[in-house]
């Protein structure tokens, strides 16, 4: 009876060509899944932005969204990647009071991914009746939330754009640095 099997020539042959493969896809994964992380984060505050307008019209009355840290009310300071909150604002003065139904709650992002409006949505988004953005002074809210991987020295990342009706749209863009604040 003869026996066959590998050499240990022949198993250092596909143990170096299985290093090679591993070394060539190792940064391709990496980059897959912090662009996959990017795109769901992305997707999460567009998709908060689409329930609190509909929420507005919905309810024929004012609705917030602004920056949370604990889920439980709003800050003034950090981004949005610490969490945000939806919440009924009927008295309009976008402030969680006692009383306001809080519509959704959005736990902090992932370490390493950051969230950052620009001047006008630093802090809060509020909608109007009709769907518009306005600030509690009643100037209209437009502005970029910018979403990036903090890690990254350059490379992409997505911008949410606020038009001055209140729909949001995301653009694919290339930055030099993920700023941690506007």
């Amino acid at each position: 009876m003869k026996q066959s099997g590998s050499t240990l020539l022949e198993l250092m042959v596909v143990l170096s060509v299985s290093a090679i493969l591993l070394g060539i896809a190792i940064p391709g994964f990496s980059a897959l899944t912090s662009n996959s992380r990017l795109v769901a984060a992305t997707n999460e505050l567009v998709s908060s932005l689409h329930l609190a307008r509909s929420e507005a019209i919905k309810r024929n009355s004012r609705v917030v969204l602004c920056t949370s840290a604990t889920g439980t009310s709003c800050v003034a300071s950090g981004g949005w990647h610490q969490g945000w909150l939806v919440f009924h604002d009927p008295n309009n003065n976008a402030v969680l009071d006692s009383g306001e139904t809080v519509i959704l709650a959005r736990q902090s992002f992932p370490a390493g991914l950051k969230l950052n409006g620009n001047q006008w949505i630093a802090k809060y988004i509020s909608y109007t009746p009709s769907g518009a953005t306005r600030t509690i002074s009643g100037v209209l809210q437009v502005g970029t939330l910018t979403v990036c991987n903090e890690s990254a020295a350059s490379g992409t990342a997505r911008w949410i754009v606020v038009s001055s009706t209140g729909r949001p749209r995301t653009v694919k863009v290339v930055l030099a640095s993920c700023p941690l604040t506007q």
